[in-house]
C-alpha cells in the first residue's frame, strides 16, 4: 500500500470543511487535516464541544489554521445558514460529510421539516449542504461521504427510506447510511457525465471506538466502565484517530479517484484501503430516484 496515514502530504493554503469535527471521528479528522497545514472549518451544531476540538487541535498542531461554523443537519435552515457563510469563507477543496446521528431514538422521532431524524441528520442535511457549496468547491475539489457496515446488515428498502411504514432504531440508521451511499455513488455519477474534474467519494470508519483513540482532554473523556468496556473490544476494533484514517486518506491522496471508497483493510480495522460497496445502494436506479426524493424533500434543487 503506497499511501501512509501517518505521513500526510503538506495542504498549506488548502481548505477542507469537516461537519461534526468537535468530536469523535470527525475530531481526529480534523486534527489530521489540520496537521497537514490546510486550514480545517468545523461545521458544528455545540459551540461549547466545537471550542474545545479548536483548543485541543491547537495545542497538537501549533499554530493551526481552525474555524467553527454552526450547523444542525437536522435543520434545512441551519444548513442553508452555514452554507452561506461557508461560502463567505472562501474556496473549498474539500467537503467531509462527516456528522450524524449513530444511535436514534427508541421510537420514530422527526426533525424541524418532518424528515425521519435519523436520515434527515445524516443524508438529507448533508445533500441540502453539498449542493449548495457546489459551487464554492474548487475545479479539483472533493465531497466524501461517510459510509458504515450497517448497509451489510440491514437490507435496502428503497420504498420507505423515511421509515413511515417501519420504523426500528438500527435499520433507521442503516436506510441512512444506504443513503449516504447511493449520494456518494450518484454524485459520482454525474460528475463524470459532466465531464468534471471533482471528485466524490465514500470512507467508513470500521468499528471504531473512543476507548482505543489517543486521548485528547475535553474530547475522548470515559467513564471507568465504557473506557474498560472499549478496550475488551481490542480484537477487533480501533480508535477513532485510526478511524479517521480512511476519510482523511479519501480528501487527501492524490492518486484517489472518484467513485472508490475506502476502509479500514481488516474491515473492522486496519489501514485504509480501497473497498467495495454493497451493490444495492451503489446502483444507478437508486441513486437516480434518492436524488429525486432528495430535491423534493429539502426543496433544494442540485445540478452537477
Amino acid at each position: 500500500m503506497s499511501w501512509d496515514p501517518r505521513a500526510l502530504p503538506s495542504e498549506t493554503g488548502r481548505c477542507y470543511v469537516v461537519t461534526g469535527g468537535n468530536a469523535g471521528i470527525g475530531y481526529f479528522t480534523s486534527e489530521q487535516l489540520a496537521s497537514t497545514g490546510a486550514r480545517v472549518i468545523l461545521a458544528s451544531r455545540s459551540a461549547p464541544r466545537a471550542e474545545r476540538a479548536i483548543a485541543s487541535i491547537r495545542a497538537r498542531v501549533p499554530g493551526a489554521l481552525v474555524d467553527v461554523v454552526p450547523l444542525d443537519l437536522a435543520s434545512l435552515g441551519s444548513v442553508a445558514d452555514a452554507a452561506a457563510r461557508l461560502r463567505e469563507l472562501g474556496p473549498i477543496d474539500g467537503l467531509i460529510n462527516n456528522a450524524g446521528l449513530v444511535s436514534p431514538s427508541r421510537r420514530r422521532e422527526t426533525t424541524v421539516d418532518g424528515l425521519e431524524r435519523t436520515i434527515g441528520a445524516n443524508f438529507f442535511g448533508h445533500f441540502a449542504l453539498t449542493a449548495q457549496l457546489w459551487p464554492s468547491l474548487t475545479e479539483q475539489g472533493r465531497v466524501v461521504g461517510l459510509g458504515s457496515m450497517a448497509t451489510r446488515m440491514v437490507r435496502l428498502d428503497a420504498d420507505d427510506l423515511l421509515s413511515e411504514h417501519r420504523y426500528r432504531p438500527f435499520r433507521a440508521y442503516g436506510l441512512s447510511k444506504h443513503a449516504v451511499h447511493g449520494f456518494a455513488f450518484e454524485l459520482d455519477r454525474r460528475i463524470r457525465a459532466a465531464g468534471s474534474h471533482r471528485l466524490s467519494l465514500l470512507a467508513h470508519p470500521g468499528y471504531a471506538v473512543t476507548g482505543l483513540a489517543a486521548a485528547r482532554e475535553g474530547i475522548t473523556e470515559q467513564s471507568w466502565l465504557g473506557r474498560a468496556g472499549d478496550r475488551a473490544m481490542g480484537f477487533m476494533a480501533q480508535g477513532k484517530d485510526r478511524g479517521a484514517w480512511p476519510a482523511v486518506r479519501a480528501v487527501l491522496d492524490p492518486d484517489a479517484r472518484s467513485g472508490e471508497f475506502y476502509g479500514p483493510a481488516r474491515s473492522v480495522a486496519g489501514p485504509p484501503i480501497a473497498i467495495e460497496p454493497v451493490p444495492s445502494s451503489a446502483s444507478p436506479q437508486f441513486g437516480a430516484a434518492l436524488w429525486n426524493l432528495a430535491e423534493q424533500r429539502t426543496g433544494v434543487s442540485f445540478t452537477v
